[in-house]
């Protein structure tokens, strides 16, 4: 009796598992589906995004970070200008830094590092990957860091366009001046 319970709870379960919409590659692993975020998603990504990195900042001993609308302006414009040129590189189409376009964005501290990446995936595995690099990770985990600008652009096709900005408060805006004797 207790066999055939266990079985139909076997077949039952398997074909739970099954799932009738989703593609198998040739590896017979699900293909991949492109990572699509809405406009009704945007406030989400970038808090799930900010917990996740306050997170990461607890755990090495830094302080958090807040979400600063210029820097997000900032991170915004050269997601879709890597889009427009088709790489992910640090400079702007029109020669911009990512300082240069932290101040024209009107950031009044000081800018201490930018992330970019170019990928389907979603904003914590970009964030895996960050972390994977020791110099992405700095940017990250930089102690000096209290205002964090984040960002995308996604193309038709699905494509994203990942920027992070990390920047000191507006008191730190200019590097302290060495002492000299």
């Amino acid at each position: 009796m207790y066999r055939r319970e266990i079985i139909l709870g076997l077949v039952a379960t398997t074909l739970a598992a099954c799932d009738p919409q989703r593609a198998l590659g040739p590896d017979g692993l699900p293909v991949q589906t492109v990572y699509r975020i809405t406009s009704k998603d945007e406030a989400a990504v970038q808090f799930r995004m900010l917990d996740s990195v306050n997170s990461l900042r607890g755990t090495s001993g830094a302080a958090p970070v807040e979400l600063n609308a210029q820097l997000n302006a900032a991170a915004a414009t050269h997601a879709r200008d890597m889009s427009a040129q088709n790489r992910p590189w640090l400079f702007g189409s029109d020669g911009s830094s990512p300082l240069d376009r932290a101040r024209r964005a009107g950031f009044p501290g000081r800018l201490l590092g930018e992330n970019i990446s170019e990928s389907y995936e979603t904003e914590l595995q970009t964030l895996a990957a960050w972390m994977g690099q020791p110099d992405t990770r700095a940017v990250i985990l930089d102690p000096a860091a209290r205002s964090m600008g984040f960002s995308w652009y996604q193309e038709p096709a699905g494509k994203l366009w990942w920027c992070m900005n990390m920047g000191s408060d507006p008191t730190v805006s200019r590097p302290i001046a060495p002492v000299t004797f």
